[in-house]
């Protein structure tokens, strides 16, 4: 087997070969699950389902040549999308009581079975997908599985440590504020966050529970950039284009990076003189407005998180019950005011894009976040690098740090505008 083929490739190459069968993936997906030192990579398994699935793939798609992209690949998927049999617990011991079982296939769920996938099972997230660092006082705070005195990140943490300990090729995600970014940037993995329009709307959503309609996001984390594209395409229907012949990538400025830690900004630095190697031609830009971001996010999701979740607020951890209580009390003028704020800014983030095609950035002005220890200030400085791109409904790929010889954490978010995922699903794959 060539040494250039991409994890997807591989797999793909080993199952059209029969150098593997779908009953071997399934079995070694089950193998590697859970292996963190928490040990709570998945909330729910679907081991014996998925075994039994890889068992009938041959006769459900005899015909190689015409097998669905996604033909026996081993794919986790967020405990916040039901699939049939199962409860959707959103992270939640109390909604893991309320829920039924669901009856139905999510969207995004049925999607992947369509595409031949191995759904491996339902996985770890942040209490109501409600934060960005995977702790988790109902479930446990999950640990990466490279290295048990990490916290993944979240609020994807389980998606991002089924791929890192090998028991998906890829996992699905969400991303409101930065859910896919950070834990993929945080444990050296890619990611892809879709476009607003990619990925909303009640088509899609289906069968999936919001955190904050205004922002949610379906996203995807995975190894290698070069399987992006191939990703999109079997999930989204978003078809490959030729990577662009050239490029302008506008890049943010010291003075928005100075909380950053040294090694981010290394690992930003190579990040620019790894694209300048690719043909892209780097811009500064303004970033002041930036400085917005927080609080309109922060409010629009606040209020509309209280709104789905009325009712239960003392159910939840004290954190995220304080976080309802202040969404409960934003007037309805209040939020009026911020989505009119929202709009300028997606205005201005808009006029940025009349002269660049992509901006980069850190995913975190930190490359961990140690288990154990106070995070009660992590959010507020994570989520100033991924709000910008959350409110104006950006697609975005995450660069691993490693992959351009920076320190392991230190992804970099590329972003583009506003439907524009294909070119920037197939630049990021030259990457």
């Amino acid at each position: 087997m060539p040494a250039t083929l991409s994890p997807l490739q591989s797999m793909r190459h080993a199952l059209a070969s029969s150098l593997t069968g779908t009953k071997a993936v399934a079995i070694e997906a089950a193998r590697n699950a859970n292996s963190n030192a928490s040990h709570n990579t998945y909330l729910t398994s679907f081991a014996a389902e998925s075994l039994q699935r890889a068992e009938q793939l041959p006769d459900l798609f005899p015909e190689p040549q015409s097998r669905p992209a996604l033909y026996g690949i081993p794919i986790s998927i967020k405990d916040c999308f039901d699939v049939a049999g199962s409860v959707t617990t959103c992270g939640s011991r109390f909604y893991a009581t309320l829920h039924p079982i669901a009856t139905k296939n999510s969207w995004v769920a049925q999607r992947l079975l369509d595409s031949g996938a191995l759904l491996t099972g339902k996985t770890h997230l942040h209490q109501l997908a409600y934060g960005i660092t995977g702790e988790n006082a109902d479930y446990g705070d999950c640990l990466q599985p490279r290295d048990a005195a990490l916290l993944t990140g979240g609020s994807s943490s389980g998606a991002v440590a089924s791929v890192q300990e090998g028991s998906a090729l890829a996992a699905i995600g969400t991303d409101t504020g930065g859910s896919v970014r950070v834990p993929a940037a945080l444990c050296g993995l890619a990611g892809y966050r879709s476009s607003h329009g990619v990925s909303r709307g009640e088509e899609r959503w289906a069968g999936a529970y919001h955190l904050a309609q205004t922002f949610d996001t379906i996203g995807v984390l995975f190894r290698d950039l070069r399987d992006a594209p191939a990703l999109a395409d079997a999930i989204f229907d978003i078809a490959p284009v030729p990577s662009p012949t050239t490029i302008r990538i506008g890049f943010v400025g010291e003075e928005f990076l100075h909380d950053c830690r040294p090694e981010v900004l290394d690992a930003y630095k190579a990040s620019k003189t790894h694209l300048a190697q690719h043909g892209a031609t780097l811009v500064p830009i303004d970033t002041a407005f930036w400085s917005d971001s927080i609080e309109i996010f922060s409010s629009i999701q606040a209020s509309e998180a209280a709104a789905i979740h009325r009712g239960y607020y003392q159910h939840f951890e004290p954190a995220i019950a304080e976080r309802l209580a202040w969404g409960a009390s934003i007037t309805e003028s209040q939020l009026d005011a911020f989505r009119q704020r929202l709009e300028k800014f997606r205005l201005q983030m808009s006029a940025l894009f009349q002269h660049v095609d992509l901006l980069v950035a850190p995913c975190a002005p930190v490359s961990r976040l140690l288990a154990g220890h106070n995070q009660s200030q992590t959010r507020n400085a994570l989520l100033r690098y991924t709000t910008p791109a959350s409110l104006a409904g950006l697609p975005a790929v995450v660069l691993p740090g490693e992959h351009i010889g920076a320190a392991f954490g230190t992804g970099i978010q590329l972003l583009a505008a506003p439907m524009q995922d294909a070119s920037l699903l197939a630049f990021a794959s030259t990457l």
